[in-house]
């Protein structure tokens, strides 16, 4: 019945579909349907939304009179998914893609995955943010999906995370997207990444990166005519723009970007760029400016339920009134915003509505007020810890950096190995024409040139274990020396720490001790990726580590171990029954009098680490005189 409805009515709907996105070959669906009519479609929700909603709204009422297969109509709801999130309407988005999923609920199908990514990519509340990230992390672990839904899996967990003010965690997952897209030569999806990261790289602080993979998400939207993508990844600019103070670029990117929304017809991003704009005119102090593209951006917002970022553009119109000298209003709007704790916005936004409510309760006189508020601002940027989470995606900034180098050295890599093998090819040559005594006087001098970096190899696998390639006990030790005299002469602050995996026995008794050596070799290479070049990690014995970090006070190397110590929850022991979770306990000590030898510094995170076991495993504990020699901002920092 559905092929008669596809060869008749649905066929003339999509042919003028096809006309308008023959020359769209790619575009920001990270999924794609098999049927090149779906992908069509999908094609035109990014190119032309509001026209993909009014054609898939007929197709949809043609399917269901025809009694179309279950899978073709979730696809129809997928599209309509996807032209509601391009023009943000949140809402209609998760309608449609609930509706789809309920056609298609095997999870496995590709159907499904892109139902559920454009479900994820709308949740903005709390609570629906962290259920639709354990259910991405439950698939994963499942791993019934192939590399391409993958791929979309890291990218919708990095969304999630960033939106969760987990910045340090959607790094990781968003550059592995990255990486596993351009490694596949699947340019859309890489794209897709690379917007994602521009905003978190934008977050962290590091506006380079954050301008340099918007600049390739641009190329790519305007190179395949995908204008209201354009237009969002110019409306990012503009926020980058803006977080670097470079206010006059920035409100020109707002300027593109709200153009393009106006040919289109998106009111949605026309709101989103004149919010922005308003939050730039009150960087300016150009207050009357800012309300206007305030309220016009709030009489959009309104109109679509969009809940986050009307209480966000409220919040613009809150701080104008303190400005202008209306706090009542002010404190009266942001009571309304932070109700309920203001759990139906991300929580990255929340924390800075405590502050300005803080003023508002400030200038009518209100101290008690005022000063709860400030209190709870206080704890809710304490716990978040903008700071402390950038010092620890520092190391993998820089190493998706070098990654990106070493990518575009591949072929040059490649060039030179194939140029050796000529070279080497021609030697031979060259030997087989010289005399005898030529030859037995250069095979002498090659024997005696091979023994020696034979010896030095030798050399250099004494200084390793043999199982997990790290520093072995020994060349730790001598190592940690060397730092710790290096500290002492540059004044500088050292801190050392002991890691012990947690009941190791346990895991060599149920896994048998190979799953126990797999253990240790996949946490040694998981640290290797997280430190920074200059911190020192080698196996002390058995299961247990030596962690040296140079220049590192504590709030610093807490940091870092407590990273460690989330990372090494990622692992899995392999067995025969369930598998086991790998957790760590770790003891920290610091030199920062620079007055302790190795022995005594080891030995004081022995008994941290002690006190870590002791305290219920799974837990980093600081050596007592390193907290009380510790300054008084680093120990409120530590809390």
């Amino acid at each position: 019945m559905f092929g008669l409805l596809r060869a008749g009515a649905y066929a003339r709907l999509l042919l003028p579909i096809l006309m308008l996105t023959a020359c769209a070959t790619a575009h920001a669906n990270c999924i794609e349907s098999s049927d090149p009519a779906i992908r069509r479609l999908q094609a035109l929700a990014i190119a032309n939304p509001n026209k993909a909603l009014a054609t898939t709204q007929v197709l949809i009422a043609d399917a269901a009179a025809a009694n179309a297969p279950a899978e073709q109509v979730a696809w129809l709801h997928a599209v309509r998914a996807q032209a509601y999130s391009a023009l943000e309407l949140d809402a209609d988005a998760r309608v449609s893609a609930a509706a789809g999923m309920k056609l298609a609920p095997d999870p496995s199908t590709p159907v499904h995955m892109a139902l559920f990514f454009t479900d994820s990519e709308n949740i903005y509340d709390a609570d629906g943010m962290a259920a639709a990230t354990r259910s991405v992390e439950a698939v994963r672990a499942k791993g019934m999906v192939g590399p391409e839904a993958e791929r979309c899996l890291l990218i919708t967990l990095g969304t999630l995370q960033f939106r969760e003010n987990r910045a340090d965690l959607a790094v990781t997952s968003l550059t592995q997207a990255y990486r596993a897209s351009d490694a596949a030569r699947n340019l859309r999806q890489r794209s897709i990444a690379a917007s994602m990261l521009s905003k978190v790289m934008s977050e962290l602080g590091d506006y380079r990166q954050a301008l340099a993979l918007n600049a390739e998400v641009i190329e790519w939207n305007a190179a395949h005519n995908e204008t209201l993508t354009l237009s969002v990844s110019r409306y990012l600019r503009g926020t980058i723009l803006r977080e670097m103070h470079e206010y006059d670029a920035a409100l020109l990117a707002f300027a593109n970007a709200r153009a393009l929304s106006v040919e289109i017809g998106d009111e949605q991003g026309v709101a989103f760029t004149d919010m922005r704009v308003c939050e730039v005119m009150i960087d300016l102090g150009d207050f009357t400016a800012a309300r206007t593209r305030c309220e016009d951006a709030l009489k959009i917002f309104a109109a679509s339920g969009t809940v986050d970022v009307v209480k966000q553009t409220r919040s613009f119109l809150a701080q104008i009134d303190i400005a202008e000298g209306h706090a009542a209003r002010a404190l009266t709007a942001l009571n309304e915003i932070l109700a309920n704790g203001a759990v139906d916005m991300p929580p990255r936004e929340v924390a800075p509505l405590f502050k300005l409510r803080s003023d508002a309760n400030a200038a009518l006189g209100n101290s008690g007020a005022a000063y709860a508020d400030l209190s709870e601002y206080m704890r809710r940027y304490t716990e978040t810890n903008e700071t402390r989470r950038v010092r620890q995606v520092a190391a993998l900034r820089a190493r998706f950096e070098i990654d990106l180098e070493l990518d575009r050295n591949a072929a040059l890599q490649l060039e030179l190995a194939q140029s050796k093998e000529r070279e080497a090819e021609l030697q031979r040559r060259t030997w087989l024409a010289i005399s005898a005594g030529a030859l037995v006087i250069t095979l002498l001098t090659a024997l005696l040139v091979g023994a020696r970096l034979h010896r030095r190899q030798l050399a250099k696998l004494a200084n390793l274990d043999a199982l997990t390639g790290l520093p072995n006990r020994r060349h730790a030790a001598h190592l940690a020396s060397t730092a710790l005299e290096e500290a002492a002469r540059d004044a500088k602050p050292l801190t050392l720490a002991l890691i012990d995996l947690d009941h190791f026995k346990v895991i060599n008794d149920r896994c048998g001790h190979a799953g126990g050596d797999q253990v240790l070799k996949e946490f040694a290479r998981l640290s290797r990726e997280v430190l920074r070049e200059t911190d020192i990690v080698g196996r002390w014995g058995g299961e247990e580590f030596l962690l040296v970090m140079p220049g590192a006070a504590l709030d610093t190397a807490m940091a870092v171990v407590e990273r460690l110590r989330m990372i090494a929850r990622t692992i899995s022991a392999p067995g025969s029954g369930e598998p086991i979770s790998v957790s760590l306990s770790a003891g920290l000590a610091t030199n920062e009098a620079n007055r302790h030898s190795l022995d005594a510094l080891v030995a004081r995170a022995d008994v941290a680490l002690y006190r870590a076991k002791h305290d219920g495993r799974n837990l980093v504990r600081i050596d007592v005189s390193s907290m009380d020699a510790a300054s008084s901002g680093i120990r409120r920092a530590l809390g």
